[in-house]
Parts: C-alpha cells; sequence; structure tokens
C-alpha cells in the first residue's frame, strides 16, 4: 500500500475517533460496568484499528468493528485479572457470549442516553456531574475542563475519580429512568447542560468573556438528547442555547471588551442559528407544557427578531418574564424582569423594583445586580448613587472584560 493511500486511511480513522469514540465508549461502559476499563479498551480498539484497517480497509459499520475488539480486548484483560479477583470470571463470560454483541446502531444511541443520566445522577454532586458529563461524554480532557472551571487538573481529576467510585458503590444504575422517576432526572440533566453552556456564554471569571468550546459542547449535548428525548423542555433548552449563542460574535469588540445587548451591531448575529432557535421555539411550544427553559427561549426569540434595542416588544418580555417569575421566582428573574420593566416604562420604574429585589439580601453578593441598579441611577442623573453602585459591582466582579467595562462606566461618570 503505498504512503498515500496509508495517510489518507489514517485520516479517516481519525476522523471516525472524533464521530464514534464516544459512542463506542458509552456502549463499552454498558458491557463493562466499568469508566476505566471502557476507557482502556476503547484506546486498545482504536490501537488495532491503525494497525488493521490500513492493511484490510476500513469495515462497512466502523462502529460495530470497534465495539466488537473492545469486547474482545476486555475479555483478555479481565481473564487476566480474574487471577487477582475471582469475581470477574462471571463478567468474562458474560461478555463472550451472543448476547453481548451489538445488534443495531440504536442500541448504541440509547448507550449514550445511558450515560448521560449516569454521568447527571442526583446522587453525584453537581460539580462531579458537569466534570463527569464533559470528560466521559464529550470526551474534553481533564486539563481543558480544569482550565475553564479554573481549577487544578489534579483537583479536576480526583473530582472525577470520587464521581466514579460513587457510581460503583453506590450501585448507580447504567440506564434511562423510568418514566415515573424521568421528569426529576432529565431535569438534572438539563441543569448540567445548562451550566456548561452558561460558563461557556459567560465565564464567572478569568480574562475572556465566553468559552466557545464549552458552549459548543452545550449545544451539542442538547442536540442528542433531543434527538433521543425530543419533550418540549428538551426542545426549549436547545433553542434558548441556539439564540443566546447567536449574538457571540457582537458580544466583543476586537480587543476583547463587551459589549451590552442594546449597542451590539446586529448584522454579525448568527441568522443560521436564530432562525433553528426560532423554529425550535414555536415547536416547544406547541407541545402545550411550557417550562422555564422554553419560557427563556421564546424571550431570547423577542430580542431575536428586532432590529434595535429601540424597537424590541418590551411588552412582551415583561410579560414573558411574569410567566417566568410564576414558575421559578428566583432573584435573579425578577431582576431580569425589573431591567424589562425599565426598557418599557422608564428607568424610574426598573429601579423601584430593583431597589425592592435587592433589600431581600439575596442578590447582595450579585455584581450584575448592583451594575443594573448603577445604570438607572445614571440614566436618573443620581450620579452619586451611580458611582456608589458601580464601586459595589467592581469588588465583586470576576472577569476581566466586564471589569473593564464598569470601569470605564464609573470614570465616565467622574
Amino acid at each position: 500500500m503505498t504512503k498515500t493511500k496509508t495517510h489518507q486511511i489514517r485520516k479517516q480513522i481519525d476522523a471516525v475517533y472524533r464521530s464514534e469514540s464516544r459512542r463506542v465508549f458509552a456502549t463499552l461502559i454498558r458491557l463493562l460496568g466499568d469508566f476505566d476499563l471502557a476507557e482502556e479498551t476503547l484506546h486498545e480498539a482504536f490501537t488495532a484499528a491503525m494497525a488493521q484497517w490500513p492493511q484490510e480497509g476500513i469495515p462497512a459499520n466502523p462502529r460495530a468493528w470497534l465495539v466488537s475488539v473492545g469486547r474482545f480486548k476486555a475479555i483478555d484483560t479481565i481473564r487476566r485479572r480474574t487471577r487477582f479477583d475471582a469475581s470477574l470470571g462471571e463478567l468474562a463470560q458474560r461478555l463472550d457470549t451472543p448476547e453481548a454483541e451489538i445488534k443495531d446502531d440504536d442500541e448504541v444511541e440509547d448507550d449514550r442516553l445511558r450515560l448521560i443520566f449516569t454521568c447527571c445522577h442526583p446522587a453525584l454532586p453537581q460539580e462531579a456531574q458537569v466534570a463527569l458529563t464533559l470528560r466521559e461524554v464529550c470526551g474534553l480532557t481533564t486539563e481543558a475542563i480544569a482550565s475553564a472551571f479554573l481549577i487544578s487538573p489534579s483537583t479536576l481529576a480526583q473530582r472525577i475519580v470520587r464521581a466514579k467510585a460513587k457510581i460503583r458503590t453506590a450501585g448507580i444504575p447504567y440506564q434511562v429512568p423510568s418514566v415515573t422517576d424521568l421528569p426529576d432526572r432529565l431535569e438534572t440533566v438539563l441543569q448540567v447542560i445548562y451550566l456548561v453552556f452558561n460558563e461557556g456564554y459567560a465565564a464567572s471569571s478569568g480574562a475572556s468573556l465566553t468559552r466557545a468550546d464549552l458552549s459548543g459542547e452545550a449545544i451539542r449535548l442538547g442536540r442528542l438528547v433531543m434527538e433521543l428525548l425530543p419533550q418540549s423542555e428538551v426542545i426549549g433548552l436547545l433553542a434558548l442555547m441556539l439564540l443566546q449563542e447567536s449574538r457571540r460574535t457582537a458580544r466583543t469588540s476586537p480587543t476583547g471588551d463587551l459589549i451590552l445587548l442594546a449597542d451590539q451591531d446586529r448584522t454579525l448575529w448568527n441568522q443560521a442559528q436564530i432562525t433553528e432557535g426560532q423554529t425550535l421555539v414555536q415547536q416547544a411550544l406547541s407541545r402545550g407544557q411550557i417550562g422555564p427553559y422554553t419560557l427563556q427561549a421564546a424571550i431570547a426569540a423577542v430580542h431575536a427578531e428586532a432590529p434595535s434595542s429601540a424597537a424590541t416588544d418590551w411588552n412582551q418580555i415583561v410579560a414573558l418574564y411574569s410567566l417566568l417569575a410564576q414558575l421559578v421566582p428566583t432573584p435573579i428573574v425578577h431582576l431580569n424582569r425589573a431591567v424589562a420593566v425599565a426598557m418599557r416604562d422608564g428607568p424610574q420604574a426598573g429601579l423601584q423594583l430593583l431597589d425592592t429585589i435587592l433589600a431581600q439580601g439575596d442578590l447582595a453578593h450579585y455584581h450584575l445586580a448592583h451594575a443594573a441598579r448603577a445604570d438607572l441611577c445614571r440614566q436618573l442623573g443620581r450620579t452619586a448613587e451611580a458611582r456608589e453602585a458601580y464601586q459595589q459591582a467592581l469588588a465583586l466582579v470576576k472577569q476581566e472584560p466586564e471589569r473593564r467595562f464598569l470601569e470605564s462606566r464609573l470614570q465616565a461618570l467622574r
């Protein structure tokens, strides 16, 4: 075989790895019941592919080939280990049966859904759910995840090890929950996906406003869950992420500085993502059961269809926030509604609502609440109050682009 032909096949193997490795991994976990052994045999299967496919050609169903090779590699590994742990013999026997073979691709897709629910099991701490999902479902490296959440790789690795141990010792089942348990468990999965997206859309701290890799992985997860479980809130979450992601390019200047929604160049918004997001919003709304993600997506859709901030249907946005506040009456939802009221009825009306929210104390350490108050005071000419609120926001902010923005606003007041 020529070097050119070998190189082409190896490029194809790389493409198979990118598209199929997490599917194969999910199936190997189901078969083996062990994350680490599944990871080990996954890499052994691809090593075998690199050795055999250039000589024998790429099989008709690469995914099934890889699962089969991974299964036999696991059998060999387990049989070697039975010298030290006799209980593994039963697993080796079970794997070496026709029932352990993959029958069709639908079974593999079910395995991916099982893996997501395992990684997002409520018995695990939320930070462990996020780490496991990014590592095992998305295939991100430990270093990449640790960098995204500003912790050391060793801390992140320990978190993952503890989560895997918890799954093993607590006997957390590798399965999609029953119909009765699904709503609560699905909510956890969606929370984890949205948490990953939010860290990518607006990083909690650091030098960059956004992390495209994280928001991209969250959208990919959202698509996967929607394909496998097309319920209204799943559709609504994907719509919300697409509509928010559509504004990414316009949200920062070429130097990385923050640009507020009202000042963004809307010609930079990604129209393909907006169109898809708006279509998904309509699908979610048409299903009758409207949840928080769908309502937030509907709000994002109103922003997306407006040619400017002034032309935005603020009355509709306030109404949607009022509905959202009935479903999830959190301080941040009430804060967002107050800002929308200010856009509709003027800064004085918004400030009255915002002061009531701040008086309750829940947002005392939330920099965006103080930044919002500062801006409303600035618009009303209450300079001393605006200056004080900007200083409170600056004392709490952890993200550099937001810090520079608040400092520029404060400087302008002087």
